[in-house]
């Protein structure tokens, strides 16, 4: 690209889930902690599992459109959105996608199972999809200051015309100088930005994770790890201990904060020390105050803190 970027952005949290298949259970490694990766990974089905396998190719790095059917080009995508259009999207698109990226001649030997079962794959993507996110809203509900911060800082590169000063430092995988934006990529290619805008997509991420799209006639999108997102990834700060155990209790107070990413209840008991009895009790009374959200998922009870306990968390950190 050499011509002068005019940029948006978009706060669509789908390529977020799309970063992490690929960094946990494709293989794809940018820099995801491992604990994440092992989470994550836990979440998922077995159908999942083998939907995301084309991704996992060494030497490749291009994909069809179908993976992405709803863009971030026009607005936010939810990840919602994005499951229910992969879920409606007919199996003759996606065949023609696989051809449109890979030619007309033999595909890839990854993308075979995919072209000869579109609709399981497609189904089996959609289910990996939502798996993952179930695992990653929390953390996305606790970034919303990082992304606030963000737009703020696109929308001034944007009214004070820097836009090439922002595109130079989205990310060490992302260089703007004299030959135009340049993206390190394992399958590269050249293309002409022309008068198509540049919109960014600040992702949850690991530190080296870069999805981008170069094709659609209007727009050119680049996700990218939002800055800050390294301080997500541990465990958090501990609220004040004390007039939390007040309000709650302390046991309670200590299950809250233990439930920094999804966990079962054996995972729980274990890390807190508590009887899986007594774990079940404590958890009835957090679950009625509406601080955490229960999903059985075969033999597993899986727990995640819901929006309102990370308010109140926040709210005793301060």
């Amino acid at each position: 690209m050499t011509s002068t970027p005019q940029l948006s952005i978009s706060i669509s949290p789908h390529l977020t889930a799309l970063a992490m298949i690929a960094d946990a259970l494709a293989g794809r490694r940018r820099g995801l902690p491992e604990r994440w990766r092992k989470t994550i990974s836990s979440r998922v089905g077995r159908q999942g599992h083998r939907a995301v396998r084309p991704l996992a190719a060494p030497g490749y790095s291009v994909v069809p459109d179908s993976l992405v059917p709803r863009t971030p080009v026009s607005g936010d995508v939810s990840v919602q959105a994005q499951i229910g259009a992969l879920r409606d999207l007919p199996s003759d698109r996606l065949i023609n996608d696989l051809e449109q990226a890979f030619g007309r001649g033999p595909l890839p030997a990854h993308w075979r199972s995919a072209a000869e079962r579109p609709a399981p794959w497609l189904d089996g993507y959609a289910s990996a999809l939502a798996d993952v996110w179930h695992a990653a809203e929390p953390l996305w509900g606790r970034a919303r200051a990082l992304l606030d911060r963000e737009v703020r800082r696109v929308g001034v590169a944007t009214v004070r015309g820097g836009p090439e000063l922002l595109l130079g430092a989205l990310n060490s995988r992302i260089m703007y100088g004299e030959r135009g934006l340049l993206i390190a990529d394992v399958e590269p290619s050249t293309y002409e930005l022309g008068d198509r805008r540049i919109v960014l997509v600040p992702m949850l991420a690991g530190k080296d994770a870069v999805i981008v799209s170069l094709d659609h006639e209007e727009a050119v999108w680049i996700a990218y790890p939002v800055p800050g997102a390294e301080t997500l990834w541990s465990r958090p700060a501990a609220p004040a201990h004390d007039e939390l155990s007040a309000l709650v209790g302390p046991v309670r107070a200590d299950l809250l904060v233990a439930i920094d990413r999804p966990m079962t209840m054996s995972m729980l008991a274990a890390g807190v020390h508590v009887a899986p009895s007594s774990i079940t009790y404590h958890c009835d009374r957090l679950s009625a105050a509406k601080l955490i959200a229960r999903e059985r998922r075969g033999r597993e009870v899986w727990i995640t803190r819901t929006e309102r306990a990370e308010e109140l968390l926040e709210l005793f950190r301060r």
